[in-house]
């Protein structure tokens, strides 16, 4: 009787150890589960045992590196993690029945998956990394990962360009259902989210990571909607920016009031100041590569450029304006002393055609009546009625012809257009700055 008790107890105890044995894989759970390619209401449906109670996703996004900003398309292509959460209430097991499995890998595509899709979404399918494989535990929670190329668009406001930020909003939402079958919310708050993507961002550009943000609400209609925001807080670095454009432009301008110095004789002063016009055009053609077409408002460094441009091309006015004025006295003064010559030269013919004292004349050798004058007394009466109205015509336009009024005149203009010019330049700058400072603090 005691030898078939130890053989009862012995074939317990083989029993036992092999059915324990056999619930240690796998496959044993998954038979368990009925986790097979041939189950398609897993895949297809809500995994709730009752319809009324709506699903609950949970989701994080990280952000791995900030690719570019493109000012003309209005857009920001960024790479993304993002980490979605919910509860299958049909897939749960018993841990400790199955040797202590806690967590399953199983194919993405024998469950439901939400239909979780982002509205500023720019990108193209292939940019999508989904893993093939989601995460269960044993309570029936499923971990679904995936990565992204995002180009989102964003309303970016470029009117502190280059010392801009902007809040770009990444927006997570079910295409196809409603508040009462999905409920989106977050795993982390926004304080940690944030301190793990700059700790593992890879690249940044020319753009820094200040804050991102989360909200999250649902949208009224004729089907309420559940929504998760993200606001990415992103500064821009401008120092690039104010080598290449600021200080080059603050530079010409300087160069432009140097020129006033310049000796305008030499005819080397307008030319200058012609270069300096042409150097702030290609910096403007430049910048309208980058910045969009927008009449709403123009960016701070639009102003900046088109002002500078302006106060270059009054100058360059000016500088004609001097330089015809300069070549106009010279013109009058050449024509003074034409006639200043031509009036010795009369002079000299008129002595030159005087007879010498004490000549007498032949009466039989002269055939001109008596009444008439004398060869040379005509010709002398000739010459002195033409330098006569010479000195008549003169006379009426001394004024407008007289030397070194131009020139006088020009060299006022100069002077007083470059002390408002230096005021003009002086108050422009300061402006700029203090408005610049005041809107970027």
């Amino acid at each position: 009787m005691a030898a078939l008790r130890t053989l009862a107890f012995l074939a317990l105890i083989a029993f036992v150890s092999s059915s324990e044995t056999s619930d240690c894989s796998y496959s044993d759970l998954l038979n368990h589960l009925d986790l097979t390619t041939s189950n398609n209401l897993l895949a297809v449906m809500r995994p709730v045992k009752n319809w009324t109670t709506p699903t609950l996703v949970k989701m994080d996004m990280v952000l791995y590196g900030i690719l570019g900003v493109d000012e003309k398309s209005q857009t920001v292509t960024s790479h993304i993690w993002i980490q979605m959460r919910w509860t299958n209430e049909f897939l749960t097991w018993n841990s400790s029945d199955f040797c202590g499995i806690n967590v399953l890998t199983i194919p993405r595509s024998w469950l439901w998956i939400p239909d979780v899709d982002i509205q500023e979404d720019a990108s193209d399918t292939g940019s999508i990394v989904k893993s093939p494989f989601v995460s269960l535990s044993a309570d029936g929670t499923v971990l679904s990962n995936a990565r992204q190329r995002l180009t989102s668009t964003c309303q970016l406001n470029l009117n502190l360009f280059p010392f801009d930020s902007q809040n770009c909003t990444i927006t997570f939402t079910s295409m196809n259902s409603d508040v009462a079958t999905i409920v989106l919310g977050t795993l982390r708050s926004d304080t940690i989210l944030t301190e793990i993507s700059e700790l593992i961002m890879v690249t940044k550009g020319e753009w820094q990571l200040e804050q991102m943000e989360i909200i999250t609400f649902s949208l009224p209609g004729e089907t309420w909607q559940s929504k998760v925001t993200y606001i990415v807080t992103i500064s821009r670095k401008p120092l690039l920016y104010v080598i290449n454009f600021i200080v080059p432009l603050l530079y010409f301008l300087v160069l432009d009031l140097a020129s006033f110095f310049i000796n305008e004789a030499r005819g080397e002063k307008l030319s200058f100041k012609v270069t300096v016009l042409l150097s702030i055009s290609v910096l403007l053609l430049i910048l309208k590569d980058m910045l969009p077409s927008t009449e709403d408002k123009l960016p701070m460094i639009a102003t900046y450029c088109a002002v500078i441009f302006a106060l270059v091309g009054l100058s360059v006015l000016e500088a004609m304006l001097v330089s015809f004025l300069i070549d106009l006295d010279g013109y009058c003064g050449m024509k003074s002393q034409r006639s200043v010559k031509a009036q010795v030269d009369i002079q000299l013919q008129v002595d030159s055609h005087t007879d010498p004292a004490g000549a007498e004349e032949t009466p039989e050798k002269n055939n001109i009546p008596l009444d008439l004058p004398k060869g040379p007394n005509l010709l002398k009466q000739i010459l002195e009625e033409v330098k006569a109205a010479r000195q008549e015509a003169e006379g009426q336009d001394k004024d407008k012809r007289k030397p070194g009024r131009y020139l006088r005149v020009a060299k006022i203009i100069d002077s007083v257009f470059f002390t408002f010019y230096f005021v003009a330049v002086v108050v422009f700058v300061t402006y700029m700055n203090v408005v610049w400072i005041l809107q970027i603090e």
